[in-house]
């Protein structure tokens, strides 16, 4: 009897050391971050030494795309681990809870949080300030500054033709600490100095490049003016898509190659972006620093990853709501116990499979309903094989599916789009219709996922319809006439 007590209590005392050594999360997210980052050579003059930094302790994955290219159906796919052809939720609005089906389905931190992890987050996590405070369910123990952007100078620099208020970019304000991000930071590390209870899941959201592309002087400098190298992009790129890849951008506020070109705003966009990019790797750096100076970084499972791309030019277009390379390629690196030092993956990779990794990586239950596949593989070795490409879905009906080879898009209207991305990075010749290409297109298709829900109730925003043969944006039909916007 008495060996049997001494068993029990000896399980019972190792059950609570292991809980006890629960690895730390660290959920670094980064908001319209496309490539380039130093790991990832999206440009050759940006300067990120922190993600550099942060890359060389991890591994990178370089072929990692979002499942949306728009903040709110991207970080709702995240945080619940369903597709937004699953969800419905492919616009700005609303929050996925108004949906009865969704109303009891547990986010990643609900899920940390049942298995014991003391939960936080700071700053743009959910998309803005979401969820709704008056509908909030309890989602993480503790709320820090929700990311408002502030402030803003008396005037916009720019007037673009459509004058959103956010879609601006110049040199403000005069120091780091008014600037943005800075707050999000700052209220990060002094909650690591204070050494939250453990286990924790901590997640960090910056705001940083989304527009407005606001920095201080000192970002600009990095990249001077008469220096500047602008994207590649290709006279008449467009000549040889369908239609309906247009639909998916049809009137949107971010200005277009046309307009920037003939305002010479495209050199000044482009340098406030990377001025934007090096301000926030240093707020990353910020929080990295407090982490190692916590104690807490060699028992901390850190990813860094950002909801989707944005495009400076390439196919004639800014900001994101596409299905090419430019809009859906993102920044994934993981670093932590048990994860391989500076190493690079080519594996297509999507941010649904973040959900069921950290869940691997912390020794807890899987979620059946996670519609990701762990990456814990690749993090051990970055050659291990994976059993599907990457997918990304904006609106019904309109995906893309990325190998390492090959990115395959269809459209609601059946139309389609095939590129070489080994010999055409840049998406400039659409082989789609080469007839000798037409098995390669259907072992592709089989990928994309055979239904699309409707969009969840309530939606407007950006949302494109393809009923009974007719496009519809926001609620109004497009019509076959009707050119595609150029200012």
């Amino acid at each position: 009897m008495r060996c049997l007590m001494s068993l029990l209590v000896g399980l019972m005392g190792g059950a609570i050391a292991l809980a006890a050594d629960k690895p730390n999360v660290l959920f670094i997210a980064i908001d319209d971050l496309n490539d380039w980052v130093g790991p990832l050579g999206g440009h050759p003059q940006v300067k990120t030494p922190h993600l550099d930094a942060l890359a060389k302790r991890g591994t990178t994955f370089t072929n990692a795309h979002c499942q949306s290219p728009l903040c709110n159906p991207s970080r709702t796919s995240v945080l619940t681990g369903l597709r937004p052809s699953t969800t419905g939720v492919y616009g700005l609005a609303p929050w996925f809870r108004t949906a009865a089906a969704y109303k009891d389905l547990p986010t990643l931190f609900q899920w940390f949080q049942k298995n014991g992890y003391h939960t936080i987050t700071t700053g743009k996590v959910f998309h803005g300030n979401y969820p709704p405070k008056g509908q909030r369910p309890v989602e993480v123990d503790v709320f820090g500054p929700p990311g408002v952007i502030q402030p803003r100078p008396q005037q916009k620099f720019v007037t673009t033709p459509d004058n959103h208020p956010l879609v601006d970019w110049g040199i403000f304000p005069d120091k780091d600490e008014d600037c943005f991000d800075y707050d999000i930071a700052s209220w990060a590390v002094d909650k690591l100095r204070e050494k939250p209870k453990g286990p924790w899941f901590f997640a960090v959201g910056f705001q940083h490049p989304h527009v407005p592309c606001y920095a201080p002087q000192k970002w600009f400098d990095l990249y001077p003016a008469d220096q500047l190298i602008l994207p590649k992009v290709k006279d008449n790129d467009r000549d040889d898509l369908p239609r309906f890849a247009s639909y998916l951008h049809w009137k949107l506020p971010e200005p277009r190659l046309k307009w920037l070109q003939e305002a010479q705003q495209w050199a000044p966009l482009v340098r406030a972006y990377l001025a934007c990019i090096s301000f926030v790797d240093a707020q990353v750096g910020r929080v990295l620093q407090a982490l190692r100076e916590s104690g807490y970084e060699k028992n901390t499972m850190v990813v860094l990853w950002s909801d989707h791309g944005w495009h400076l030019g390439e196919k004639g277009i800014t900001g994101k709501n596409s299905l090419w390379d430019r809009s859906t390629r993102i920044p994934l690196i993981f670093a932590g116990p048990g994860i391989a030092a500076n190493a690079k993956c080519q594996r297509p990779v999507e941010l649904l499979d973040l959900y069921p990794t950290l869940l691997e990586l912390c020794g807890l239950p899987a979620n059946q309903r996670n519609e990701g596949i762990s990456l814990v593989p690749q993090l051990k070795d970055a050659h291990a094989p994976r059993e599907r490409p990457a997918i990304t879905t904006h609106n019904p009906g309109n995906h893309a599916v990325r190998t390492e080879k090959w990115r395959y898009i269809v459209y609601a209207d059946g139309s389609e789009e095939l590129y070489d991305m080994e010999n055409d990075p840049h998406e400039w010749t659409n082989l789609a219709g080469k007839p000798e290409l037409a098995q390669l297109k259907k072992e592709l298709a089989r990928w994309a996922p055979a239904k699309s829900a409707p969009p969840m109730p309530g939606s407007a925003h950006r949302i494109l319809t393809f009923d009974n043969g007719i496009p519809v944006w926001e609620g109004r039909e497009i019509k076959p006439d009707d050119p595609f916007p150029e200012k």
